[in-house]
């Protein structure tokens, strides 16, 4: 396990200290994916609380990876049912099925 790193980011204008083993620049990668989208809500217009953005921003956030989840898993079930036909074509030609 490598050791915690503390990683101080800026989001939505303020700033955050984190600690994180997943490396500094990874961290402000992260931060800054989700700046970007705090970003959005304020320039949509919408007069809201810093903390309200976030909470947007990360619903957003969220809607975009259970929809990752939903195309990666729909990815799995295809290539899953062409290995498949393919193992079947393959035992067919070589004559064990």
């Amino acid at each position: 396990m490598s050791e915690r790193e503390s990683v101080t980011v800026d989001i939505g204008g303020e700033q955050f200290t984190i600690r994180t083993d997943a490396g500094g620049d990874y961290a402000r990668r992260c931060a800054a994916y989700l700046d970007r989208e705090v970003g959005k809500v304020f320039s949509s217009g919408a007069t809201v609380e810093h903390h309200r953005a976030v909470i947007l921003a990360a619903l957003s956030l969220t809607d975009e990876l259970f929809r990752a989840r939903e195309e990666t898993e729909a990815l799995r079930r295809k290539i899953a049912s062409a290995a498949g036909r393919l193992a079947a074509d393959v035992r067919a030609v070589a004559g064990t099925e």
